[in-house]
């Protein structure tokens, strides 16, 4: 149960710390940007999967899920199937792009770029719920939805460092 709690921990991380778990708004960053995001997830799951080994996927009764379970699932059924389609489709776009144009106004005028948003966004929300089970895995605090509130500019001005 270590292992898979020290292994749930870290696939945590990463998904707290990664574009593929933050909202990507309509005139937010690159698509090229989230689907590497997405590719750096992959390798990293399957290196705690090797990491960690047999401890993350024993066997267990019908209905009951481990670690390795629900990483690989969400590898093959979830993030291969958008990066295996939509990583050639956006590279041949992104060939058309002449010299002298911006690369994120290029990929703005892609005629497909609602339709791979859309994807990102539902591979996104499959990859809060890993997430939210890997919360309560390694029974830690939530790193993804609470959010610190920030001082205002005033009272940033006045506070005094302690």
């Amino acid at each position: 149960m270590d292992s898979e709690r020290e292994a749930a921990w870290e696939l945590y991380v990463e998904l707290a710390t990664r574009v593929s778990v933050v909202e990507l708004g309509e005139d937010e960053g690159l698509l090229r940007e989230a689907l590497s995001s997405l590719y750096t997830v992959f390798a990293t799951t399957r290196e705690i999967l090797r990491r960690y080994g047999p401890a993350v996927a024993p066997r267990v009764p019908p209905g009951h899920l481990t670690f390795g379970v629900l990483a690989v699932n969400v590898l093959n059924l979830s993030i291969r199937p958008l990066l295996s389609r939509w990583h050639p489709l956006l590279t041949a776009h992104e060939a058309t792009r002449g010299d002298h144009v911006d690369p994120v106004a290029h990929e703005r005028r892609w005629s497909r770029v609602g339709e791979l948003r859309a994807e990102i966004e539902s591979v996104r929300q499959v990859l809060l719920g890993l997430a939210q089970a890997l919360n309560e895995v390694a029974g830690v605090g939530d790193l993804i939805t609470v959010r610190v509130p920030r001082p205002t500019t005033a009272e940033a001005a006045t506070e005094r460092p302690r």
